[in-house]
């Protein structure tokens, strides 16, 4: 294969000139060896026979060998070398008919399969789309996956289904406060999650201040959560990658589906472009909560008394479009725009606060000969926000900015049954808009101003990754990434080794053992506890060094035939140069915000224990974690180590899925954590001001979270009605947020207690809850 080897050998030139690392140059090398003493293979895509839909995750095998197997990538391409014929291939799918090709000879062409759905699984629910029997084989751990037809199922908040909350249900992951968005993985802070939609950074995946995530269930294929074992081609994060892919669109037939909700609507469209070369995909969500509190507040504009009510709303938008220009080239253009409006306006002042994302990725995907396929992409990623104000004569602006630019190629090649090798290369060019400032008057006597400071980096890498099948028991999956980051006050270059096995302890029983490091080179600068999206993004320099995170991870998994699967993990996580900020640190208008830094030690440990059915009637899932975090800084807490806000002793998480009938299905999820961290006084010291006047009573804090919230536990349940199909598909979903009204703790306050002189005497804490139990219905529909 000559093609191939001078690809490898430019792949040598390219590396040792960007980068001159010897250890990457002889990683890639050894990777692109088995390519010259590699015979024929079998390959092509695999789709959903009804839509067209690429699958991902398809087990293909040579009937009679199992072991000698393959799966699709995210774009549904496989490759499986055959060294003798005449052969067998088999394709299997959960929730589709199992397909068997013979082949007398050698395939020169694409082998392009549709598999068609079950029809004995239609009215079940199917919660994974690999077989338990693959994920046992699969050498990768500490992963989690979720579908929309899964998240579809469970009951809503508000009856919008989240395809992030149920990620949130699985052991390992949680979120920090009631109805708050955002994932905290394995002690890990919540920007410390690498989110990619089509491959585009998501740098804030919530809306309503994190009540709702950005991603139109609508709109998704599958979500992915990695938890540790970290695939190669990842990278730039510390605890997770939450790795969502959208739907490609309809290529035999038109679609619509959508739904109306309490407080959001949706449509989604899709239909071919040119019937089976190319399709299209459009899907809209827009809140109406404004819709009501304009026509109170209309009502209440002559009643100078009444309170005025806050105008909110969010609406997101995604698009995506798929051509097959050749039997070898495919092209995909998709992006996500949505925003956050709240505004606030009475006779005296003005309020509006926005933020939002936007996302633009272009791909092309080649295939050269049977064994190799690369996926270049272009992505563009963006998040801002903007907060404004009027009084009177007074204008002011406040805002932050992060914009990407990424450029990356990604190589999948099967040299041969025993190694599956993934390589690659990408950087991302960075601009950072950090704390911007503006102040306008209109009065002569009041000056003008505004500050702040915009920064750029720029972040590289290469990776290089083996899974290699090492012996009929012994599965190991072997890597190395190199990244750098040139920013505008320093460069780092940072190694991050991968090492993954799987031994076979009997059949359907395996061991499974990882070790990653991760480089993290932007942070996130927190500037209050609050859940608004306030927060900068500051890049690595010469005091903000990036942070590091060591992960060790060991686990059993097995398999009880098809329907039921059992996993243990234990983990370690090391993190070195966290970083937090000062007391009473000052981040707006702050040409050295760096210097309001301080920079710690961070660990967290646990069990992780999973057990899940997926067949039947009855199915679901329960999880249970037992874990600690703790972090350690020299200018905080007198240098003690203390829990961070999110630490979670124990994590439960109950999902009972079960079809009554038909059309009838019954859904219930409980869950429980152990109380969250917080910061609270322990006691009050007075302050005497001017001789004569009342003492000012100051809070004592003495130290960082050592104060424990009561426990979170909650029941939602769900009822879903089919209606029979006439020309479509449709469905009302009754969901119960909160079924036993438990009044969770969100934050903690405190009154003055005061005697009848007026003399305070003391002060008594106070709880704050958001939610009761809440009702809410959605009609949902697919024509």
């Amino acid at each position: 294969m000559p093609s191939l080897a001078f690809l490898c050998v430019k792949v040598h030139k390219m590396t040792y000139y960007k980068l001159r690392n010897g250890l990457l140059l002889g990683i890639i090398g050894l990777l692109c060896y088995p390519a010259f003493a590699q015979k024929t293979a079998i390959s092509g895509t695999l789709r959903d026979s009804l839509s067209g839909e690429t699958l991902i995750g398809v087990n293909i095998y040579i009937k009679g060998a199992p072991s000698k197997a393959t799966t699709t990538n995210s774009y549904g391409f496989y490759s499986l070398p055959c060294s003798s014929y005449p052969t067998t291939i088999v394709y299997s799918y959960v929730g589709y008919k199992q397909k068997e090709i013979s082949f007398a000879q050698a395939q020169t062409d694409q082998v392009n399969v549709d598999l068609y759905q079950n029809s004995k699984l239609l009215n079940e629910v199917v919660i994974t789309a690999d077989s338990y029997q693959e994920q046992v084989r699969s050498t990768q751990m500490s992963v989690a996956k979720v579908t929309s037809k899964e998240a579809r199922q469970l009951p809503a908040f508000f009856g919008e289904v989240d395809i992030l909350k149920v990620l949130q249900l699985k052991p390992g992951a949680n979120a920090n406060s009631e109805g708050v968005g955002g994932l905290y993985v394995r002690g890990g802070g919540n920007d410390q999650n690498l989110v990619l939609l089509d491959e585009s950074i998501v740098y804030n995946a919530s809306h309503l201040f994190g009540f709702f995530s950005t991603f139109n269930s609508d709109a998704i294929k599958e979500v992915q959560l990695y938890k540790g074992g970290f695939p190669a081609q990842y990278g730039g994060r510390l605890s997770s990658v939450v790795d969502v892919k959208m739907n490609d669109g309809n290529r035999k037939k038109y679609e619509a589906t959508g739904g109306l909700g309490l407080i959001t609507s949706r449509l989604t469209l899709e239909g071919p472009i040119q019937k089976n070369k190319s399709s299209f995909i459009i899907s809209g969500r827009r809140t109406y909560i404004d819709v009501f509190t304009r026509q109170i507040n209309k009502g209440n504009a002559n009643n100078p008394a009444a309170t005025i009510i806050p105008d909110y709303y969010f609406y997101d938008f995604n698009a995506k479009l798929n051509f097959d220009l050749t039997p070898k080239d495919k092209l995909f253009v998709s992006g996500y725009f949505g925003r956050d409006k709240f505004n606030y306006k009475d006779q005296s002042v003005a309020f509006n606060f926005d933020w939002g994302n936007a996302t633009g990725t272009a791909r092309w995907n080649h295939i050269f000969g049977n064994k190799l396929f690369v996926n270049t992409s272009a992505i563009y990623s963006k998040y801002n926000y903007v907060i404004s104000s009027g009084v009177s004569n007074f204008k002011f602006q406040l805002g932050s900015l992060i914009r990407d630019a990424n450029l990356k190629s990604d190589f999948y090649y099967q040299p041969s049954q025993n190694h599956s090798v993934k390589f690659g290369a990408g950087a991302i060019r960075h601009r950072f808009d950090v704390g911007k400032i503006k102040f306008e008057s209109s009065q002569s006597d009041v000056s003008n101003f505004e500050a702040g400071e915009t920064l750029y980096g720029v972040e590289g890498y290469l990776y290089a990754s083996d899974d290699w099948k090492a012996s009929e028991r012994i599965t190991l999956n072997y890597g190395f990434r190199l990244s750098g980051f040139n920013g505008d006050s320093a460069t780092y270059i940072q190694p991050e080794p991968r090492f993954a096995a799987n031994i076979s302890l009997a059949k359907n029983v395996s061991l499974k053992l990882s070790y990653a490091r991760m480089v993290q080179y932007v942070h996130l600068v927190a500037n209050s506890g609050a859940s608004l999206p306030t927060d900068i993004w500051y890049p690595s320099g010469n005091r903000a060094k990036p942070q590091l995170a060591d992960q060790l991870a060991a686990g059993i998994s097995s398999a009880l035939g098809e329907n039921f699967l059992i996993s243990n993990e234990v983990y370690y996580k090391k993190l070195q140069n966290q970083l937090d900020l000062r007391d009473n640190a000052q981040i707006f208008a702050n040409s050295n915000l760096d210097g309001e830094f301080v920079f710690g030690d961070g660990w967290s440990y646990g069990n992780e224990f999973y057990v899940e059915k997926k067949r039947g009637k009855t199915t679901g899932w329960v999880g249970y974690t037992y874990s600690w975090a703790w972090r350690k800084f020299d200018a905080i807490n007198n240098g003690e180590k203390f829990h961070p806000i999110y630490d979670r002793r124990h994590d439960v998480s109950v999902v009972v899925m079960h079809q009554l009938s038909k059309r009838l299905s019954a859904t219930a999820t409980w869950v429980y954590g152990s109380g969250r961290w917080a910061t609270l006084p322990v006691g009050r010291y007075l302050i005497q001001g001017v001789p004569g006047s009342q003492p000012i009573p100051i809070p004592d804090v003495l130290s960082r979270n050592t104060y424990q919230y009561a426990p979170y536990h909650r029941l939602d349940l769900g009822l879903v009605y089919r209606f029979k199909p006439k020309f479509g598909e449709s469905d009302l979903s009754f969901s119960l947020y909160n079924a036993y009204g438990r009044l969770n703790p969100f934050f903690v306050y405190f009154l003055e207690v005061k005697n009848p002189a007026g003399v305070t005497t003391g002060f008594q804490a106070k709880q704050a809850s958001l939610f009761p139990a809440i009702p809410s219905i959605t009609y949902n529909f697919r024509f």
